[in-house]
């Protein structure tokens, strides 16, 4: 019997692997294994380059704290100031105006402000009963001239029986006796005469003395000026001791407007650069746009112990009507003469300000406020999300003069400054156009 032949191998899947067909391809996974590495490596640089310029984003636009000053006016005569001192505004001629007599206040024409000229009546006291003692003055005058008309009779009949007794002794018709009783009430009307003619004038007096007392309850200004406080009111008892309760001493107190002057206290360790006739400037509180040119008009001789200062006098050149007494002011003591165009206000900023470029102008940093920084900017930040956002910009300048501790300083055209700019100081270190930044205190 014969053995068939085997069959021929299959191709098909359902044939057994050759023993080739199950062997690893080791070369083929390892560059497998090499091309996955590469990938992850590739990702990993660029999330870490995302990240690198995710912080240098945020970097940009955390704002940089700078420390800021702000532009401010100033005027050329502050380069002449030798020392400066405060003071008062003060009326050399003041008066708190009251009456020697004493009464009650019926008539008051004046207020605070008025204007009053020297002689005016400003008010006017209850006068019935210096009235009544003045009409029986001028009584008591009248009845002294009727006693005076009265002696002059006596003595013209004294007279006259004098001369007809002398006539009659001439004759021998009565003895020397009759003519010396004669002579003696001749001698007699003269005396009454003569105490009649005083009894008048003594009555005379009496009715001046009762005129002044009546001229006493018209108060009136003592010389020009506007009156600063009303100190009574109609109804008040004025009485020229005025510790009485219940009683006023003052009716109004005035000043004389031009006489105002400074009077500034300067301290004692300075008065070496204080003289009389030098030039100050003189700026009130009240109006500190306005700067006033004056003099030192005298120093009072004197030191005041307590406080170790030395009171001056500083009078104006050319007094303002706005200038009141008591207004607070300051004085500069000046090295020398100034003019008006000294005292015309420039820009001055302080020299920390100023980054010089070269022999060009120089340059400041100016702060601009943007609009609100967003809520992903300012979170960033870790600021306020309504906050408002500060960027810097550059300003050319050119600088010009010192003045005391500022310099002067005109902006470069087109560019404009103007006073309470805030400019950037000491931080040149990261500034550029449209930086974000965070002012803080200078």
């Amino acid at each position: 019997m014969s053995v068939p032949p085997p069959p021929p191998p299959s191709t098909g899947p359902s044939s057994p692997a050759s023993p080739h067909s199950l062997r690893i391809d080791r070369q083929a996974a390892r560059s497998t294994g090499r091309g996955r590495r590469g990938w992850r490596l590739a990702a990993w640089g660029l999330g870490a380059l995302a990240v690198v310029a995710a912080v240098g984003v945020w970097q940009a636009r955390k704002p940089l704290p700078v420390q800021t000053v702000t532009v401010q006016t100033g005027t050329p005569s502050q380069q002449f100031v030798e020392l400066t001192a405060s003071g008062y505004v003060v009326a050399q001629r003041r008066a708190a105006v009251s009456s020697k007599a004493t009464g009650r206040l019926v008539e008051l024409q004046v207020r605070e402000g008025s204007r009053v000229r020297q002689g005016q009546v400003i008010a006017r006291l209850d006068a019935s009963d210096v009235q009544a003692a003045l009409l029986a003055a001028q009584a008591g005058v009248r009845q002294a001239e009727v006693g005076v008309r009265q002696a002059q009779v006596e003595l013209a009949n004294a007279l006259a029986e004098l001369r007809r007794s002398q006539g009659l002794q001439a004759q021998g018709f009565i003895s020397p006796q009759a003519v010396d009783a004669a002579q003696t009430r001749h001698k007699a009307a003269q005396a009454s005469v003569q105490a009649a003619e005083a009894a008048v004038r003594a009555a005379q007096a009496q009715v001046r003395v009762q005129q002044v007392n009546e001229d006493f309850t018209a108060i009136r200004a003592p010389f020009d000026g506007v009156v600063l406080v009303k100190n009574a009111n109609i109804g008040d008892i004025i009485t020229p001791f005025s510790n009485a309760a219940g009683s006023q001493g003052a009716v109004v107190t005035m000043a004389d407007m031009g006489t105002l002057e400074v009077e500034a206290d300067v301290s004692e360790s300075s008065l070496a650069k204080v003289r009389v006739g030098q030039p100050v400037e003189i700026v009130l509180d009240a109006l500190p746009g306005v700067r006033f040119k004056g003099r030192v008009g005298g120093i009072v001789p004197t030191v005041d112990r307590a406080k170790a200062t030395v009171m001056t006098k500083i009078r104006f050149d050319r007094l303002d009507a706005r200038i009141l007494p008591e207004m607070s002011a300051k004085v500069s003591f000046l090295s020398r003469d100034i003019t008006a165009a000294d005292q015309q206000p420039v820009l001055a900023v302080a020299p920390a300000a100023l980054r010089r470029l070269g022999d060009g102008p120089a340059q400041v940093w100016r702060l601009r406020s943007g609009d609100t920084a967003g809520a992903a900017g300012a979170s960033a930040s870790g600021g306020d999300a309504a906050a408002p956002r500060w960027t810097v910009e550059p300003v050319a300048v050119r600088a010009g003069r010192v003045l005391g501790d500022l310099v002067e300083v005109t902006a470069v055209p087109p560019a404009t400054l103007q006073a309470g700019d805030k400019l950037v100081v000491g931080a040149d270190d990261g500034l550029q156009s449209g930086r974000a930044v965070q002012p803080g205190a200078p």
